[in-house]
């Protein structure tokens, strides 16, 4: 019999507390831990502020999607202490374990950037999308907004879901032709990247989308501090670029329980195996999802991917044999670009996103590194998919380890 509690609700900790269910014994219990019972389906953020989704539509009940046999219990966690096992709660009780997953994600930081929560426009000229309360602000902001300097920002990597600002920064160029301002609208993506993504195939696609729709790119931006007063983002390197309207997304960082248990790195990301998941200082404690520091994005779909193979080598550190599943840093993720079409990455640690078809070739049906209608339409999709198959742990018809088939070498395309 073993106790394991897992750190976190959302989509990684649900997925997995689903999957361990059915594969530990009826003795062997498991317990999840959040500070509420919302669950948020997050990419949904990304629509609410053009009209294309709503709050309510976006939350449902944490509870409800955890397993029959699965424990809940509603605290914020302060701290894990790994050598007594245990986990305290604000609220003073202690929860005792045998294994730990760490499960809490990451959140946004404005106040790490000098300036940027200032109350003279955090929420009124400076918004983020990446919680629920930024975007359903940001959807009143847009919709008042009639012309001017519009940033959206990228503060420092890594963040969560890191496609999602040129996301917004296209569907943003659709929303203003859709109000028939577009041409009153100045849009500046500014990133601290080299380009408008991290690998040069997918940045070269992506950075041609931006330029096909007369959206200008700062790269190499180091933001030292916001200006309230001008306003201005202010990089290290003296460029000060003003703003009518800024959507940003702050340092992401995460959790203040992992900071404070020591558990984590700098930025509060626990450091584990990349391909095993284990925690590098404690052989009981394992993390997933957007929780750990390992090299590939923080995304709802990396959750999955990792989800089978934590799965595997939980089960096999209970029973004392070697941990032999190992992640490849599979991720994949739909890019929205508007006009009814998006684009699709899929990549690894190894190989970066190329162009080809997916997930069956040479059907696909979905295009890689191409916009596409049903693209759009799978992304759209997701959502139900997330709910009914992905929450509840069920196998998707897609490759859990990423595969070349279908995909154009680089060089190629």
């Amino acid at each position: 019999m073993a106790t394991l509690v897992i750190l976190g609700a959302g989509t990684a900790g649900t997925m997995l507390a689903n999957r361990l269910r059915r594969r530990l014994g009826p003795d062997d219990s498991i317990t999840v831990v959040d500070r509420d019972d919302a669950h948020h389906y997050q990419p949904g953020y990304l629509f609410i502020p053009f009209g294309k989704s709503t709050p309510e539509r976006v939350v449902r009940s944490r509870r409800g999607q955890l397993a029959d046999g699965v424990t809940f219990v509603e605290g914020a966690v302060t701290r894990v202490d790994p050598e007594r096992r245990a986990v305290s709660l604000a609220d003073g009780r202690e929860l005792a374990y045998d294994w730990l997953v760490i499960a809490s994600g990451t959140s946004p930081r404005p106040e790490q950037t000098p300036g940027l929560a200032d109350e003279k426009i955090w929420r009124t000229r400076a918004f983020d999308f990446y919680t629920l309360a930024g975007s359903t602000a940001l959807r009143q902001a847009l919709a008042d907004f009639d012309g001017g300097r519009l940033l959206v920002h990228i503060s420092e990597m890594p963040i969560k879901c890191p496609v999602a600002p040129l996301e917004f920064a296209l569907l943003a160029d659709d929303y203003f032709r859709g109000r028939r301002i577009r041409h009153k609208v100045d849009i500046t993506y500014v990133t601290p990247l080299d380009g408008a993504f991290t690998k040069p195939v997918a940045s070269k696609r992506l950075g041609g989308l931006l330029e096909d729709r007369s959206i200008r790119l700062a790269t190499d931006f180091a933001i030292e501090r916001v200006d309230p007063e001008a306003p201005a983002l202010v990089g290290f390197d003296g460029r000060r670029l003003p703003f009518d309207l800024l959507v940003t997304v702050p340092v992401n960082m995460g959790a203040q329980f992992v900071i404070d248990s020591g558990l984590g790195d700098d930025l509060g990301f626990v450091p584990v195996d990349k391909h095993t998941l284990q925690s590098s200082a404690h052989e009981r404690i394992f993390a997933i999802g957007d929780a750990t520091n390992v090299p590939t994005s923080k995304a709802g779909a990396v959750a999955h991917f990792e989800a089978e193979h934590v799965v595997d080598n939980l089960v096999a550190a209970m029973a004392g044999r070697p941990l032999t599943s190992h992640y490849d840093g599979h991720a994949n993720c739909f890019v929205e670009s508007g006009r009814g079409k998006a684009m699709l990455l899929d990549f690894n640690y190894d190989t970066e996103p190329l162009t080809g078809v997916f997930p069956y070739p040479p059907v696909g049906p979905l295009t890689l590194l191409g916009e596409s209608r049903r693209n759009h339409l799978g992304k759209l999709a997701f959502e139900k998919i997330y709910w009914n198959l992905l929450l509840p742990g069920h196998p998707l018809p897609v490759p859990n380890a990423m595969s070349m088939a279908g995909k154009v070498p680089a060089g190629k395309a």
